[in-house]
């Protein structure tokens, strides 16, 4: 597996987190879970049933520390989106996405996900998907730890 990153970018692999300081390709020679930058969602962004849907399997694939309580968050959330719609893609889709839960295919789980947003969207547009209005913040066990920040142009020790 190839990944190009740009200056800055961040790739999360294995529950490291990585970030390259110039544009750079790495080569995955063996099994690893990855996620690109581009693809994290973060917390204060998961303002919808399926975003926090997508920030619990997130969760499970960059933070193994915190799988469990992801999973168990999965699964109540993506129960609570099935009993709350009627929309055949949703129940498609999440059904193909617990499958692939189960078999920790968790990217794909992503993706699928991620496809759902414009779906959720009409959905909570429309009178019908009113009952799918946000819910309650995530719960603080599967939310990252606070890092400590450095001050402006602090050097970290290695």
């Amino acid at each position: 597996m190839h990944l190009s990153l740009r200056p800055g970018e961040r790739v999360y692999i294995n529950g490291a987190v990585l970030r390259v300081d110039r544009k750079v390709s790495i080569e995955l020679l063996n099994e690893a879970t990855f996620l690109l930058e581009g693809h994290v969602l973060q917390a204060e962004e998961a303002t919808t049933p399926l975003r926090q849907l997508y920030f619990a399997a997130q969760t499970m694939l960059i933070d193994p520390a915190r799988a469990e309580p992801a999973r168990a968050l999965y699964a109540s959330l993506q129960d609570g989106i099935l009993e709350a719609t009627r929309d055949a893609r949703v129940h498609e889709r999440l059904r193909a996405a617990r499958g692939h839960v189960e078999a920790g295919r968790l990217f794909e789980v992503l993706k699928l996900i991620r496809a759902l947003y414009p779906v959720e969207a009409a959905l909570m547009a429309s009178s019908e998907g009113a009952a799918a209005s946000p819910s309650a913040p995530i719960p603080p066990a599967v939310l990252p730890e606070p890092r400590p920040k450095r001050p402006v142009g602090a050097r970290k020790e290695v």
